[in-house]
């Protein structure tokens, strides 16, 4: 069944009073949960995304445990660059690994426009399973393409992203390329999902903080802007959300990619990103993922701080301000769940 157009979540992500504060947890699904682990063996995230049932199933785990306001595809931001044959995996302990990384025009070749319905089939039924279960709006997601370009060109994770930059200042027409390869997948994938039933999406743009902020605006924001723009023609209705972290030297620059919902991560209060950005901007966030860690009494203090920031503005979706560790304690996130429906319901 597809979740009621009057859920907290999706009024929320359009800026509209609802009945409480809605929220969902960004990794809410995996290892920081028991029957997560129970169920999901070894090997590769990406071969466990490619069995529909056991997707759905690690969807629908923190929708049953928490009572969250929203379930998020269980899936991973390089799915589709795997699914067309690129070359990359996800190894555990490690994160996205590509063997022979994107360094020249000729790589490009293995990194081939995307047919989300045929390349991503197992994608597309694991969500047509999800809208006949879930009673709560299904968030569908994509990598960035910056994020996801960082993973192809460096072949690993990153903290100085010497490649990457290196492409940007030196082979620029590559650069570009690689961008609209990389935006053309997300849209694809992201309309597919909204065709078989996500009700709202989030672009994952992780690691734009890295960039200075004209960097940002030169080599970045033209794609994630296009790529805003043409969801917004296909689904006008649909809801999208641009989240990053470290970003709070481009919110101005991200609200400026036109999302509908601008996803803030732990390091600015919300009450400081609307008044750089404006009063009216809805926001997704943005509780420290360490106060979760921190233990129940410690994370719901934290959370009625992040209430106190929003004060009371409806467009506001209650979230962490990066994703749930595997070391989180489930309690403490129900407890937080619990404690911000009750603290906010009207």
């Amino acid at each position: 069944m597809a979740a009621p157009t009057d859920s907290a979540f999706l009024l929320a992500a359009n800026g509209l009073p609802a009945t409480h504060t809605p929220v969902w947890f960004m990794r809410q699904a995996g290892r920081s949960l028991p029957e997560y682990r129970a169920l999901r063996g070894e090997g590769s995230i990406l071969d466990a995304i490619k069995k529909p049932d056991l997707a759905a199933e690690f969807t629908l785990q923190p929708v049953r445990r928490y009572g969250v306001d929203a379930a998020v595809l269980y899936s991973d931001i390089v799915v589709s660059s795997h699914a067309v044959g690129f070359g990359i995996d996800v190894a555990p302990g490690t994160g996205p690994v590509a063997e022979a990384p994107l360094r020249r025009a000729a790589d490009l070749a293995r990194l081939r426009p995307l047919d989300a319905e045929t390349d991503m089939g197992y994608v597309m039924e694991t969500i047509d399973i999800l809208v006949r279960q879930l009673d709560v709006p299904l968030l569908g997601f994509a990598g960035a393409p910056f994020t996801v370009a960082s993973y192809l060109i460096e072949g690993r994770p990153s903290r100085t992203y010497e490649h990457t930059l290196a492409m940007m200042r030196d082979e620029p027409v590559l650069w570009g390329d690689t961008m609209e390869r990389l935006t053309q997948h997300a849209v694809e994938l992201v309309d597919r999902q909204i065709v078989h039933g996500a009700q709202a999406f989030q672009i994952f743009d992780s690691w734009i903080g890295a960039l200075d902020i004209d960097t940002y605006r030169r080599a970045v924001l033209p794609h994630t802007r296009a790529l805003f723009a043409e969801l917004r023609r296909l689904h006008p209705d649909v809801a999208g959300i641009h989240f990053g972290v470290g970003c709070s030297h481009l919110l101005e620059a991200m609200n400026d990619a036109g999302a509908a919902v601008l996803g803030v991560d732990h390091t600015v209060a919300l009450n400081e990103v609307r008044r750089r950005i404006g009063p009216d901007v809805i926001l997704q966030g943005n509780l420290d993922p360490a106060a979760v860690l921190a233990g129940r009494d410690h994370a719901i203090a934290a959370a009625d701080e992040v209430l106190a920031a929003n004060g009371g503005h409806a467009g506001h979706i209650f979230n962490l301000g990066h994703g749930v560790t595997p070391q989180c304690d489930p309690d403490v996130l129900l407890a937080v769940v619990q404690h911000v429906h009750e603290r906010t319901r009207r």
